[in-house]
């Protein structure tokens, strides 16, 4: 009877905790959202918002920056499910094969995940990050360090939170994957500027 019950404990608190980080971003971003309209109405607000992404680069940008990065969240932190132990792989997976065999697309998706990141990024705020001048090793520079300390506060938050496990490799790729995207970004801005 105590195992019961003791399971069900577990079970409510883990049905709150898990998704208790997505669920704080968004009620302080629809409070945000809520205290606008409470000011302009529900009505202006929607269409100002739709007029805004119709007619602002910027603003599309930023949406699509925001939408991006809200999905490398959700995938590495905010959809996760408790660890007992989140050190029991350190090391990761390397190759396409795990320890026991089995084919395994972690490493290809950690390395892709974040090549649009990083150009969505620079795409976005370019001259912040950038600068006016466009260089290759400022380029490769900042979307190494970027994706590195991004991909590091990830790592380390699914480490304290026991959302996942901490994996070195998963930092690695996720790095290597923050150089390819600057790189993606630095042939095409230049590809374009010659054209110009």
């Amino acid at each position: 009877m105590l195992a019961i019950i003791r399971s069900v404990i577990y079970s409510v608190l883990a049905a709150i905790y898990e998704p208790l980080g997505f669920a704080i971003v968004v009620a302080v971003l629809f409070m945000f959202l809520s205290l606008f309209a409470q000011e302009h109405g529900w009505k202006e607000v929607m269409k100002r918002w739709w007029m805004s992404f119709k007619g602002e680069v910027a603003f599309r940008r930023t949406f699509f920056l925001t939408l991006y990065s809200s999905l490398i969240l959700f995938r590495t932190l905010l959809n996760r499910s408790l660890w007992a132990n989140p050190l029991s792989n350190v090391m990761g997976i390397w190759g396409l094969y795990n320890a026991n065999g089995e084919l395994t697309t972690e490493a290809i998706e950690n390395l892709v995940l974040f090549i649009p990141f990083v150009i969505l990024l620079f795409v976005t705020f370019r001259k912040k990050i950038i600068g006016d001048e466009v260089r290759f090793r400022i380029v490769l520079w900042k979307s190494i360090s970027i994706v590195f300390l991004f991909s590091t506060a990830i790592e380390f938050l699914q480490l304290f939170l026991r959302l996942g496990t901490f994996q070195l490799s998963d930092l690695f790729y996720n790095t290597l994957g923050g150089l390819i995207g600057g790189l993606l970004y630095w042939i095409v801005y230049k590809v374009r500027f010659r054209k110009k």
